[in-house]
Protein backbone atom coordinates (compact mmCIF):
# COMPACT_ATOMS: atom_id res chain seq x y z
CA UNK A 1 0.00 0.00 0.00
CA UNK A 2 1.05 3.60 -0.95
CA UNK A 3 0.72 6.57 1.30
CA UNK A 4 -1.62 8.73 -0.12
CA UNK A 5 -0.33 13.14 -0.08
CA UNK A 6 -2.44 16.32 -1.17
CA UNK A 7 -0.27 18.10 -3.24
CA UNK A 8 -3.13 20.35 -4.73
CA UNK A 9 -6.36 22.52 -3.69
CA UNK A 10 -8.65 23.98 -5.68
CA UNK A 11 -11.52 25.95 -4.15
CA UNK A 12 -14.36 27.97 -6.15
CA UNK A 13 -16.68 29.21 -3.81
CA UNK A 14 -18.81 32.28 -2.56
CA UNK A 15 -15.79 33.35 0.13
CA UNK A 16 -13.01 32.54 -2.36
CA UNK A 17 -11.46 31.01 -5.42
CA UNK A 18 -8.01 29.39 -5.31
CA UNK A 19 -6.39 28.05 -2.16
CA UNK A 20 -4.97 31.47 -1.04
CA UNK A 21 -7.85 33.35 -0.83
CA UNK A 22 -10.12 30.53 0.24
CA UNK A 23 -7.52 30.06 3.51
CA UNK A 24 -7.51 33.64 4.17
CA UNK A 25 -11.56 33.56 4.06
CA UNK A 26 -11.80 30.53 5.92
CA UNK A 27 -9.40 32.19 8.49
CA UNK A 28 -10.93 35.50 8.66
CA UNK A 29 -14.95 33.46 8.86
CA UNK A 30 -16.09 35.18 5.88
CA UNK A 31 -19.53 34.56 5.25
CA UNK A 32 -20.55 34.33 1.56
CA UNK A 33 -24.33 34.41 2.30
CA UNK A 34 -26.20 37.15 -0.05
CA UNK A 35 -29.85 37.32 -1.11
CA UNK A 36 -30.42 34.92 -3.77
CA UNK A 37 -29.68 36.32 -7.59
CA UNK A 38 -29.87 33.47 -9.93
CA UNK A 39 -33.55 32.90 -9.81
CA UNK A 40 -36.62 34.63 -8.74
CA UNK A 41 -37.35 34.30 -5.25
CA UNK A 42 -39.82 36.76 -4.21
CA UNK A 43 -42.30 33.99 -3.36
CA UNK A 44 -40.11 32.52 -1.00
CA UNK A 45 -40.37 33.08 2.56
CA UNK A 46 -36.53 32.40 2.99
CA UNK A 47 -34.17 34.53 0.10
CA UNK A 48 -30.84 33.81 1.14
CA UNK A 49 -28.14 31.12 0.09
CA UNK A 50 -24.22 31.13 -1.28
CA UNK A 51 -24.33 32.23 -4.30
CA UNK A 52 -20.53 32.57 -6.53
CA UNK A 53 -21.52 35.74 -7.25
CA UNK A 54 -18.30 36.67 -9.81
CA UNK A 55 -18.19 33.44 -10.98
CA UNK A 56 -16.74 33.43 -14.49
CA UNK A 57 -15.30 29.72 -16.12
CA UNK A 58 -13.74 31.45 -18.92
CA UNK A 59 -11.29 33.17 -16.62
CA UNK A 60 -10.28 30.12 -15.02
CA UNK A 61 -10.54 27.16 -17.58
CA UNK A 62 -7.84 26.78 -20.59
CA UNK A 63 -9.78 23.83 -22.48
CA UNK A 64 -13.62 23.95 -22.58
CA UNK A 65 -15.80 26.08 -24.45
CA UNK A 66 -17.74 27.23 -21.67
CA UNK A 67 -21.08 27.24 -24.04
CA UNK A 68 -21.30 23.45 -24.20
CA UNK A 69 -21.38 22.83 -20.21
CA UNK A 70 -23.37 23.78 -17.04
CA UNK A 71 -22.92 25.35 -14.26
CA UNK A 72 -22.02 22.42 -12.21
CA UNK A 73 -20.06 20.90 -14.64
CA UNK A 74 -17.75 24.84 -14.86
CA UNK A 75 -17.10 24.11 -11.47
CA UNK A 76 -16.08 21.08 -11.24
CA UNK A 77 -13.98 21.21 -14.41
CA UNK A 78 -12.63 25.23 -12.57
CA UNK A 79 -11.54 23.68 -9.33
CA UNK A 80 -9.73 20.37 -10.90
CA UNK A 81 -7.75 23.53 -12.72
CA UNK A 82 -7.19 25.35 -10.03
CA UNK A 83 -6.15 22.12 -7.90
CA UNK A 84 -3.66 20.95 -10.62
CA UNK A 85 -2.20 24.13 -10.87
CA UNK A 86 -1.71 24.39 -7.20
CA UNK A 87 0.27 20.81 -7.43
CA UNK A 88 2.28 22.45 -10.09
CA UNK A 89 0.88 19.87 -12.61
CA UNK A 90 0.38 20.21 -16.21
CA UNK A 91 0.44 17.19 -17.81
CA UNK A 92 -2.22 14.37 -17.10
CA UNK A 93 -2.25 11.00 -18.93
CA UNK A 94 -4.18 7.43 -19.01
CA UNK A 95 -3.39 7.06 -15.60
CA UNK A 96 -4.86 10.15 -14.02
CA UNK A 97 -8.58 9.44 -12.62
CA UNK A 98 -10.79 11.99 -11.80
CA UNK A 99 -13.67 11.71 -9.69
CA UNK A 100 -16.36 14.28 -8.94
CA UNK A 101 -19.40 14.34 -6.59
CA UNK A 102 -22.62 15.80 -6.59
CA UNK A 103 -25.90 15.74 -5.29
CA UNK A 104 -28.29 17.47 -8.07
CA UNK A 105 -26.01 17.54 -10.94
CA UNK A 106 -27.45 20.37 -13.77
CA UNK A 107 -30.63 20.66 -12.44
CA UNK A 108 -31.08 24.07 -12.89
CA UNK A 109 -31.72 23.24 -16.68
CA UNK A 110 -34.55 20.79 -15.95
CA UNK A 111 -35.83 23.90 -14.11
CA UNK A 112 -35.13 25.84 -17.37
CA UNK A 113 -36.18 23.38 -19.44
CA UNK A 114 -39.67 22.67 -17.14
CA UNK A 115 -40.61 26.23 -17.30
CA UNK A 116 -40.24 26.79 -20.88
CA UNK A 117 -42.24 23.68 -21.36
CA UNK A 118 -45.10 24.91 -18.95
CA UNK A 119 -45.13 28.31 -20.51
CA UNK A 120 -44.91 27.61 -24.40
CA UNK A 121 -45.28 23.89 -24.56
CA UNK A 122 -43.21 20.92 -25.29
CA UNK A 123 -41.70 21.71 -28.48
CA UNK A 124 -40.22 25.01 -26.38
CA UNK A 125 -37.22 23.74 -24.30
CA UNK A 126 -33.96 24.25 -25.35
CA UNK A 127 -32.34 21.00 -27.38
CA UNK A 128 -29.34 22.01 -26.35
CA UNK A 129 -29.54 22.00 -22.76
CA UNK A 130 -30.40 17.97 -22.89
CA UNK A 131 -26.75 16.94 -23.83
CA UNK A 132 -25.74 19.10 -20.45
CA UNK A 133 -27.87 17.19 -18.04
CA UNK A 134 -26.38 14.01 -17.27
CA UNK A 135 -24.73 13.89 -13.83
CA UNK A 136 -21.65 11.92 -15.19
CA UNK A 137 -20.37 15.39 -17.27
CA UNK A 138 -19.05 16.60 -13.70
CA UNK A 139 -16.40 14.30 -13.64
CA UNK A 140 -16.21 14.44 -17.82
CA UNK A 141 -15.49 17.88 -17.52
CA UNK A 142 -12.85 18.26 -15.08
CA UNK A 143 -11.26 15.66 -17.06
CA UNK A 144 -11.37 17.04 -20.32
CA UNK A 145 -9.94 20.37 -19.24
CA UNK A 146 -6.91 18.41 -17.38
CA UNK A 147 -7.14 15.98 -20.96
CA UNK A 148 -6.91 12.67 -18.25
CA UNK A 149 -7.95 9.77 -20.29
CA UNK A 150 -7.63 7.73 -16.69
CA UNK A 151 -11.04 6.73 -14.67
CA UNK A 152 -13.40 8.97 -14.86
CA UNK A 153 -16.37 8.77 -12.42
CA UNK A 154 -19.58 10.70 -10.74
CA UNK A 155 -20.27 9.76 -7.36
CA UNK A 156 -24.17 10.59 -6.80
CA UNK A 157 -24.25 10.23 -3.23
CA UNK A 158 -26.33 13.18 -1.72
CA UNK A 159 -24.04 15.37 0.34
CA UNK A 160 -21.82 12.72 1.00
CA UNK A 161 -20.85 12.95 -2.61
CA UNK A 162 -17.32 14.45 -2.59
CA UNK A 163 -16.30 12.46 0.35
CA UNK A 164 -16.94 9.49 -1.51
CA UNK A 165 -14.88 10.22 -4.46
CA UNK A 166 -11.97 11.13 -2.34
CA UNK A 167 -12.20 8.20 -0.78
CA UNK A 168 -12.37 6.12 -3.66
CA UNK A 169 -9.56 8.42 -5.19
CA UNK A 170 -6.98 6.94 -2.15
CA UNK A 171 -8.23 3.91 -2.56
CA UNK A 172 -7.08 3.82 -6.39
CA UNK A 173 -3.58 6.10 -5.65
CA UNK A 174 -3.01 4.08 -2.20
CA UNK A 175 -3.06 0.25 -4.25
CA UNK A 176 -1.01 1.41 -7.38
CA UNK A 177 -4.17 1.31 -9.71
CA UNK A 178 -3.47 4.99 -10.20
CA UNK A 179 -0.29 7.19 -9.28
CA UNK A 180 -2.66 10.54 -9.81
CA UNK A 181 -6.02 11.63 -9.01
CA UNK A 182 -8.10 14.85 -9.19
CA UNK A 183 -11.00 14.05 -6.90
CA UNK A 184 -13.91 16.73 -4.90
CA UNK A 185 -17.52 17.88 -6.01
CA UNK A 186 -19.86 20.61 -7.53
CA UNK A 187 -23.12 21.59 -7.69
CA UNK A 188 -25.10 25.12 -8.53
CA UNK A 189 -27.64 26.53 -6.65
CA UNK A 190 -31.06 26.39 -7.97
CA UNK A 191 -34.80 26.60 -7.63
CA UNK A 192 -35.87 22.73 -7.38
CA UNK A 193 -32.57 22.62 -4.55
CA UNK A 194 -34.39 25.74 -3.31
CA UNK A 195 -37.44 24.68 -3.24
CA UNK A 196 -37.13 21.17 -1.92
CA UNK A 197 -35.70 22.26 1.30
CA UNK A 198 -37.85 25.05 1.72
CA UNK A 199 -41.09 22.16 1.56
CA UNK A 200 -38.66 20.46 4.05
CA UNK A 201 -38.74 23.39 6.44
CA UNK A 202 -35.29 22.91 6.43
CA UNK A 203 -33.91 25.94 5.36
CA UNK A 204 -32.80 29.23 7.64
CA UNK A 205 -34.59 32.62 7.68
CA UNK A 206 -31.15 34.28 6.27
CA UNK A 207 -28.25 33.13 8.74
CA UNK A 208 -26.89 29.41 9.18
CA UNK A 209 -25.89 28.68 12.94
CA UNK A 210 -24.93 25.09 13.41
CA UNK A 211 -25.17 23.62 16.75
CA UNK A 212 -26.51 27.49 18.21
CA UNK A 213 -29.59 27.00 20.33
CA UNK A 214 -31.05 28.89 18.03
CA UNK A 215 -30.48 27.84 15.14
CA UNK A 216 -33.10 27.59 12.37
CA UNK A 217 -31.85 25.47 9.70
CA UNK A 218 -29.56 25.45 6.55
CA UNK A 219 -28.96 27.41 3.47
CA UNK A 220 -28.44 26.22 0.14
CA UNK A 221 -24.95 26.92 -1.45
CA UNK A 222 -23.05 26.41 -4.81
CA UNK A 223 -19.24 25.79 -5.80
CA UNK A 224 -16.63 23.26 -6.31
CA UNK A 225 -13.99 21.93 -4.96
CA UNK A 226 -11.11 19.92 -5.91
CA UNK A 227 -7.96 18.08 -4.46
CA UNK A 228 -5.25 16.35 -6.18
CA UNK A 229 -3.92 13.04 -4.72
CA UNK A 230 -0.91 11.65 -4.93
CA UNK A 231 1.56 8.98 -4.23
CA UNK A 232 4.04 10.12 -1.52
CA UNK A 233 7.39 8.77 -3.55
CA UNK A 234 5.61 10.64 -6.28
CA UNK A 235 5.20 13.68 -4.50
CA UNK A 236 8.46 13.63 -3.05
CA UNK A 237 10.35 12.40 -6.56
CA UNK A 238 8.98 16.04 -8.59
CA UNK A 239 9.85 17.97 -5.28
CA UNK A 240 5.91 18.94 -4.60
CA UNK A 241 4.19 20.88 -2.07
CA UNK A 242 3.04 18.31 0.72
CA UNK A 243 -0.39 19.94 2.17
CA UNK A 244 -1.60 16.89 4.53
CA UNK A 245 -1.54 12.89 4.18
CA UNK A 246 -4.83 11.44 3.69
CA UNK A 247 -5.03 8.37 6.17
CA UNK A 248 -7.70 6.63 5.02
CA UNK A 249 -11.70 6.45 4.83
CA UNK A 250 -14.73 5.00 5.53
CA UNK A 251 -18.15 4.88 3.87
CA UNK A 252 -21.64 3.33 5.00
CA UNK A 253 -25.58 3.13 4.67
CA UNK A 254 -27.75 3.67 7.48
CA UNK A 255 -30.75 1.83 5.82
CA UNK A 256 -33.03 3.65 7.57
CA UNK A 257 -34.56 6.79 6.48
CA UNK A 258 -34.63 9.33 3.44
CA UNK A 259 -33.83 12.03 4.87
CA UNK A 260 -33.50 11.99 8.82
CA UNK A 261 -29.93 10.70 10.23
CA UNK A 262 -29.28 7.96 12.46
CA UNK A 263 -26.84 8.39 14.90
CA UNK A 264 -25.76 4.78 15.81
CA UNK A 265 -24.57 4.45 12.68
CA UNK A 266 -23.40 7.42 12.35
CA UNK A 267 -21.05 6.53 15.40
CA UNK A 268 -20.16 3.03 13.46
CA UNK A 269 -18.77 5.12 10.10
CA UNK A 270 -16.24 7.33 12.74
CA UNK A 271 -15.55 4.12 14.83
CA UNK A 272 -14.49 2.43 11.36
CA UNK A 273 -12.53 5.05 9.94
CA UNK A 274 -10.66 5.41 12.84
CA UNK A 275 -9.66 1.95 12.90
CA UNK A 276 -8.79 1.76 9.18
CA UNK A 277 -6.43 4.54 9.41
CA UNK A 278 -4.73 3.54 12.79
CA UNK A 279 -5.70 6.32 14.61
CA UNK A 280 -6.79 6.65 18.49
CA UNK A 281 -9.81 9.36 19.36
CA UNK A 282 -7.30 10.99 21.23
CA UNK A 283 -5.36 11.52 19.04
CA UNK A 284 -7.92 13.60 16.71
CA UNK A 285 -7.00 17.43 16.83
CA UNK A 286 -10.23 18.74 14.72
CA UNK A 287 -13.66 17.39 13.94
CA UNK A 288 -15.09 19.53 10.70
CA UNK A 289 -18.57 18.74 10.82
CA UNK A 290 -21.07 18.33 8.73
CA UNK A 291 -23.15 20.77 10.57
CA UNK A 292 -25.68 21.92 8.58
CA UNK A 293 -27.63 24.22 11.10
CA UNK A 294 -30.53 22.01 11.43
CA UNK A 295 -32.27 21.26 14.66
CA UNK A 296 -32.27 17.29 14.00
CA UNK A 297 -28.87 17.23 12.16
CA UNK A 298 -26.71 18.69 14.26
CA UNK A 299 -28.24 17.02 17.28
CA UNK A 300 -27.50 13.26 15.74
CA UNK A 301 -24.17 14.20 14.95
CA UNK A 302 -23.28 15.50 18.43
CA UNK A 303 -24.64 12.37 19.48
CA UNK A 304 -22.62 10.16 17.43
CA UNK A 305 -19.47 12.32 17.80
CA UNK A 306 -20.47 11.89 22.00
CA UNK A 307 -20.72 8.11 21.57
CA UNK A 308 -17.00 7.53 19.84
CA UNK A 309 -15.40 10.22 21.41
CA UNK A 310 -16.93 10.55 25.03
CA UNK A 311 -16.21 13.68 27.33
CA UNK A 312 -12.92 14.40 25.48
CA UNK A 313 -13.91 15.47 21.61
CA UNK A 314 -11.99 17.92 19.63
CA UNK A 315 -13.28 21.08 18.94
CA UNK A 316 -15.77 21.05 15.97
CA UNK A 317 -16.49 23.51 13.35
CA UNK A 318 -19.00 23.96 10.46
CA UNK A 319 -17.89 25.44 7.21
CA UNK A 320 -21.61 26.06 6.31
CA UNK A 321 -21.60 28.78 8.51
CA UNK A 322 -19.69 30.53 5.79
CA UNK A 323 -20.51 28.79 2.62
CA UNK A 324 -23.68 27.74 3.60
CA UNK A 325 -24.55 23.89 2.17
CA UNK A 326 -22.84 23.28 -1.06
CA UNK A 327 -24.11 19.91 -1.34
CA UNK A 328 -21.90 17.62 -3.58
CA UNK A 329 -19.20 19.76 -2.77
CA UNK A 330 -19.73 20.64 0.73
CA UNK A 331 -17.41 17.50 1.95
CA UNK A 332 -14.97 18.74 -0.74
CA UNK A 333 -14.86 21.74 0.79
CA UNK A 334 -14.03 19.83 4.56
CA UNK A 335 -11.38 18.01 3.16
CA UNK A 336 -9.83 21.17 1.59
CA UNK A 337 -10.45 22.94 4.83
CA UNK A 338 -8.91 19.97 6.73
CA UNK A 339 -5.69 19.71 4.89
CA UNK A 340 -5.00 24.11 5.12
CA UNK A 341 -5.76 23.40 9.56
CA UNK A 342 -2.97 20.63 8.98
CA UNK A 343 -0.60 22.21 6.90
CA UNK A 344 -1.25 26.01 8.49
CA UNK A 345 -1.86 25.10 12.21
CA UNK A 346 -5.52 26.59 12.55
CA UNK A 347 -9.03 25.25 13.10
CA UNK A 348 -11.42 27.31 11.35
CA UNK A 349 -14.21 28.89 12.98
CA UNK A 350 -18.30 28.27 13.26
CA UNK A 351 -19.43 32.16 12.51
CA UNK A 352 -22.28 33.40 13.65
CA UNK A 353 -22.47 31.02 16.86
CA UNK A 354 -23.72 32.82 19.83
CA UNK A 355 -25.03 30.07 22.76
CA UNK A 356 -24.14 26.75 22.40
CA UNK A 357 -27.38 24.28 22.63
CA UNK A 358 -27.02 22.70 26.56
CA UNK A 359 -28.36 19.76 24.82
CA UNK A 360 -25.36 19.27 22.50
CA UNK A 361 -22.80 18.80 25.66
CA UNK A 362 -19.19 17.73 24.97
CA UNK A 363 -19.60 20.17 21.32
CA UNK A 364 -17.20 23.19 21.37
CA UNK A 365 -17.91 24.64 17.99
CA UNK A 366 -15.05 27.34 18.11
CA UNK A 367 -17.25 29.98 17.92
CA UNK A 368 -16.43 32.88 16.50
CA UNK A 369 -12.82 33.51 15.66
CA UNK A 370 -10.13 30.90 14.06
CA UNK A 371 -7.97 28.98 16.66
CA UNK A 372 -4.44 29.08 16.25
CA UNK A 373 -3.37 25.89 17.21
CA UNK A 374 -1.02 22.05 16.05
CA UNK A 375 -3.54 19.89 13.78
CA UNK A 376 -1.81 16.61 13.86
CA UNK A 377 -5.07 14.53 12.55
CA UNK A 378 -8.26 16.30 11.12
CA UNK A 379 -11.55 14.49 10.87
CA UNK A 380 -14.10 15.20 7.79
CA UNK A 381 -17.58 14.13 8.44
CA UNK A 382 -20.13 14.15 5.26
CA UNK A 383 -23.03 12.61 6.06
CA UNK A 384 -26.27 12.86 3.09
CA UNK A 385 -29.98 12.34 2.75
CA UNK A 386 -29.99 8.39 1.94
CA UNK A 387 -28.12 7.50 5.31
CA UNK A 388 -24.98 8.08 2.99
CA UNK A 389 -22.12 8.85 5.38
CA UNK A 390 -18.65 9.62 4.42
CA UNK A 391 -15.70 10.27 6.63
CA UNK A 392 -12.14 11.01 5.47
CA UNK A 393 -9.28 11.46 7.63
CA UNK A 394 -6.16 13.71 7.15
CA UNK A 395 -2.85 14.01 8.87
CA UNK A 396 0.65 15.89 9.09
CA UNK A 397 2.69 15.86 5.95
CA UNK A 398 5.27 13.00 6.44
CA UNK A 399 7.91 15.06 6.07
CA UNK A 400 9.14 18.82 5.50
CA UNK A 401 8.22 19.65 1.81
Amino acid sequence: MHRVVITGLGPVSSIGTGAEEFCRAVRAGKSGISRISSFDVSGFERQMAGEVADFDAAELVTRLDVADWGRASLFAASAARLAADDAGLRDFGDDTAVLMGTTSGEIPHVVSMAESWYRNGPAAPDATLTAQLPAGRLALAAAQELGATGETMTFSAACAAANCAIGYAYDLVSSAEAPLAVAGGADAVSRFTHAAFNRLGALAKDTCRPFDRERDGMLTAEGGAALVLETLEGALARGARIYAEVLGHAVSCDAYHASAPEPENIARTMDMALRRCGVTPQEVDYICAHGTGTRLNDQVEAQAIGSVYGGTAPPVSSLKSMLGHTMGAASGFGSIACALAVSRGFIPPTINHRHTDPQLAGIDPVAGALRETTVRVAQNNAFGFGGNNAIVLFGEAPCAS
